[in-house]
């Protein structure tokens, strides 16, 4: 099968087509052919060296949100067959998805999504997972609060926002020109934006959950911790930099390491399917131009969300 693999740490560069043999199931694994693979930051930073924390084995393939069908079962699966549409979160140390056909424990599976293209249906996990663990698990929103998502107008983001409107919170959401009609759309009851406007003085009324999702100056990003009320928290994804909290007033701060959990992402699923969770897939490219993408992000050029297809899909 083709596979895109990387031998050393480096720049896009080091991204190959490979020809290497079909994997085998083990027990409690699943082979998938793959639909789907969806492109992450964090691809950028595995592949670069930057996340040495994911301790990879060169070579490496690349890629843990996957969408495809089920080719294989290994010993002891249960609740899976052959043919089933499935997504899942891989594991980020572990061979990825980019390549025709990937290896995934099984416990990582749910169904895929039947409403929406089964291709488009890998931009989903991670990212949505990271959004519900940061804002219910992390944030504990709840209906009636408020929310201010800083960076909203990423992948990440554009979750965040539908599932904090749809959990009852008033959501206010900092967005570049570019991203502000997404964000908007997505559900958000004010958008700031962050490249004219001061948010500290835009954020007039506390906030009960403070979420970062971008990079933010550490001072900026300490000042907005006085718009979060007594007893509030802040939620941060930006793992290479602490969370501000307030001690003197009970204000924590957590940091999120997103996670496999496949009933969390079945009801995603489930919402998707039901309409009240939206996909947004800015561009499908050929599993050979991955690398592209790479260099892309790399640059800083990258605007939305890609999914390579292997060309048999």
């Amino acid at each position: 099968m083709k596979a895109v693999r990387f031998h050393e740490f480096g720049g896009p560069e080091v991204l190959r087509i490979d020809e290497v043999e079909v994997p085998a199931p083990g027990a409690g694994e699943v082979r998938v052919r793959v639909a789907g693979v969806a492109f992450n930051p964090a691809d950028n930073g595995i592949r670069s060296g930057v996340l040495r924390a994911i301790p990879v084995t060169l070579p490496h393939v690349p890629g843990y949100d996957v969408s495809g069908t089920v080719d294989a079962l290994g010993e002891g699966v249960t609740g899976l067959t052959v043919g089933d549409a499935v997504i899942g979160f891989l594991p980020m140390a572990a061979d990825g998805a980019a390549a025709e056909y990937v290896i995934a424990p099984a416990e990582a599976l749910v169904a895929a999504p039947a409403s929406i293209p089964l291709a488009d249906a890998a931009a989903l996990p991670s990212v949505a997972l990271t959004a519900w663990q940061a804002l219910f698990d992390d944030g504990g929103l709840q209906a009636g609060q408020r929310v201010l998502i800083s960076g909203a107008g990423g992948a990440v983001g554009g979750y965040a926002v539908q599932l904090a409107k749809a959990a009852g919170a008033h959501v206010i959401a900092t967005a570049s020109p570019r991203s502000a009609a997404a964000v908007a759309a997505a559900g958000a009851d004010e958008v700031i934006d962050h490249t004219t406007t001061d948010v500290l003085g835009a954020v007039t009324e506390p906030v009960d959950v403070l979420l970062n999702l971008a990079p933010i100056d550490p001072d900026a990003f300490t000042a907005l911790v006085a718009r979060v009320r007594d007893g509030g928290v802040v939620v941060s994804t930006t793992a290479w930099m602490p969370a501000p909290s307030d001690a003197r007033r009970d204000v924590r701060s957590v940091v999120v390491f997103v996670r496999s959990d496949a009933a969390q992402l079945a009801e995603l699923v489930r919402r998707v399917d039901a309409g009240g969770l939206r996909v947004e897939v800015a561009r499908r490219v050929p599993l050979a131009d991955l690398p592209i993408v790479h260099r892309e992000a790399a640059a800083g050029t990258l605007r939305g969300k890609v999914v390579a297809v292997p060309d048999a899909a």
